[in-house]
């Protein structure tokens, strides 16, 4: 099951789903993949995930030439936010 963003002004939609291990992340025919980090070292309440978005630059091949812009990593991060809550799970973004 996914979750998805916030369709917007002529976007494609985005989902959101958890694999083993990572964030899979589908916008139209483009792709992500986000390997979450280990919890952030003195959080005072640990997180299931934690989410680099500084590292999140570009999409998957084919289309690793084209930047992921800031509208569409506000659309990523709600939509992992989602996921993570429908599962009863914590993400914390760095």
């Amino acid at each position: 099951m996914s979750s998805k963003g916030g369709a917007g002004r002529g976007r494609p939609r985005l989902t959101v789903e958890i694999t083993e291990g990572a964030f899979r992340v589908t916008c139209g025919a483009k792709s992500l993949t986000i390997f979450p980090e280990p919890d952030l070292p003195g959080a005072a309440a640990p997180a299931d995930f934690v989410v680099r978005l500084d590292e999140v630059l570009t999409w998957d091949p084919p289309h690793e030439d084209s930047e992921v812009e800031v509208e569409d990593l506000q659309r990523i991060a709600a939509g992992i936010t989602a996921e993570c809550e429908r599962r009863g799970l914590t993400v914390a973004f760095e």
